[in-house]
């Protein structure tokens, strides 16, 4: 079993953010945003708006997903 670093605690806004500054998701981007969207009972409206767009960003091409 690996163990993994722990990753600094970053709301879905920060995270979502810096992803749409650079304009990729790297594997460490998607770990933090799957920490960030589990740590909670359920996401806000804009948390959801966000996740929806960074979706439609992907689908779109205009972020990249990189290693």
């Amino acid at each position: 079993m690996q163990a993994q670093a722990a990753l600094p605690q970053l709301s879905v806004e920060q995270i979502v953010e810096r992803i749409f500054t650079s304009r990729k998701i790297s594997r460490a981007d998607q770990q933090w945003l799957m920490s960030a969207m589990l740590s909670k009972d359920s996401l806000s409206p804009e948390d959801q708006t966000l996740i929806s767009r960074l979706f439609h960003s992907l689908q779109k091409g205009t972020i990249r997903a990189v290693d």
